[in-house]
């Protein structure tokens, strides 16, 4: 086993500053005046235990060549503090960090492209960066090209491109001008569907030629499929490192543990804002509880009561379904004549909606619920993320295999006819 990549008690420390209360307008003044001999002697001292924020610490690991690794983690974790490390971006703190062969990295819109040359002299000069020759970018250019689908633009200044122009150009030299180790954080989310799944296909092909690649992504399905081992980083800190289902599966086990009801009685302090809050969320069964988990054959209802604050005003309520790994399921939104109701116009007041969930719908697996509130044709007035969770359990009632799941977040049970009409 060759290693391409050794991390050893890494550690990146950053200072941030602490929050001033609002201070008179003399004072402000003075404060102005006399900033630059506070900031001599803020560099002289060492910081306090407040102003450091350790955004990686003591992170040691290794990668093998030829392994694809996902990393994984909630915001501000770490992840792409730890590639800009091991990209040279910037220097660790503490310990060190060793890579053996060229380093292709896609970590943020337009890194490492220079924004007054066009997209032809961007492609060259990363090439001549990763230490190619001018003949061997030659022979990469019509494929990075096609691949980008930027032709019309090729010798147009980035500085012109949008986002996404800029996204597919980096992916592409990042992924074709052949480097030994591929690093790519979570940028592809701006590109659109088609170019996210070509871009997931030329990672999977990038794998099998035995190129190393570290992929950052929240894209958990991604994740599991690409890569067969997986890093999930915690405040800084490497929680976990494994084979990328149980590691998937220890993440969200513990940031998506069943929420079945959540009440805020207060309604100062209820999540909303000046328009709507809500008072309480909940997922019931007349059948059975949630801390049991519901089993595929069970109906539910998802109940919200929110307190309207704007009389008259135009509502619908929805909410949106979320897989285990973190894949739209499906959104639905309150009909616009519940009954007793007149129309969809609401008075000031607070009020209950029930939306009801068939059996037989759902595969077994984990669920969460995003609440969404929408008014003038769908203007979303306030939206709440993971207001609920919950378990599907298969009971082994319905036909299918009972220790093996099958694909799909819904699963549902169909009406099938069948007749014969010939002999055979």
């Amino acid at each position: 086993m060759t290693l391409v990549i050794r991390a050893d008690r890494l550690g990146k420390r950053y200072r941030i500053g602490k929050l001033r209360a609002r201070e008179p307008g003399r004072l402000l003044i003075a404060r102005t005046l006399t900033a630059p001999f506070h900031y001599l002697s803020s560099t002289l001292r060492l910081p306090s235990e407040e102003e450091i924020l350790w955004a990686l610490r003591d992170v040691t690991f290794e990668v093998a060549q030829g392994e694809v690794v996902g990393i994984i983690g909630r915001n501000g974790a770490g992840k792409s503090t730890l590639l800009k490390v091991l990209s040279r971006i910037t220097e660790p703190t503490t310990g060190r960090a060793i890579l053996h062969g060229r380093v292709g990295s896609l970590l943020e819109v337009g890194t490492g492209f220079h924004p007054e040359l066009t997209g032809r002299e961007n492609i060259y000069l990363s090439g001549t960066i990763l230490g190619m020759k001018r003949f061997e970018i030659d022979r990469k250019l019509d494929e990075i090209v096609a691949f980008a689908e930027v032709e019309q633009f090729l010798d147009t200044q980035v500085k012109r491109y949008s986002s996404g122009m800029y996204v597919r150009l980096g992916f592409a030299v990042a992924a074709h001008l052949e480097p030994e180790i591929l690093l790519i954080d979570e940028v592809l989310a701006v590109g659109d569907a088609a170019f996210q799944k070509k871009c997931l296909g030329k990672m999977g092909d990038v794998a099998t030629e035995g190129r190393t690649v570290l992929f950052v992504s929240h894209n958990l399905v991604a994740i599991q499929n690409l890569c067969d081992r997986s890093l999930w980083f915690d405040n800084g800190e490497l929680r976990l490192d494994g084979k990328s289902q149980k590691v998937i599966s220890s993440y969200l086990n513990e940031y998506h543990a069943n929420k079945s009801e959540r009440i805020w009685n207060e309604k100062e302090t209820a999540p909303g804002n000046d328009k709507i809050r809500i008072h309480s969320v909940r997922i019931s069964s007349e059948k059975q509880s949630p801390d049991e988990g519901f089993t595929m054959e069970t109906p539910v209802e998802i109940e919200v009561q929110f307190w309207n604050e704007i009389p008259g005003t135009s509502l619908l309520v929805g909410w949106r379904l979320f897989t285990e790994h973190q894949v739209a399921a499906f959104t639905t939104i309150s009909n616009e004549t519940i009954s007793g109701f007149s129309g969809n116009q609401l008075d000031q007041g607070l009020f209950r909606y029930i939306c009801h969930l068939p059996a037989n719908l759902l595969n077994e697996g984990g669920y969460h619920i995003s609440l969404i509130f929408y008014r003038d044709r769908g203007l979303i007035m306030f939206r709440l993320d993971d207001a609920l969770s919950f378990d599907i359990i298969n009971s082994g009632i319905r036909p299918g295999y009972r220790y093996s799941r099958e694909p799909g977040a819904v699963r549902p049970l169909l009406k099938w006819d069948r007749e014969k009409i010939a002999e055979g």
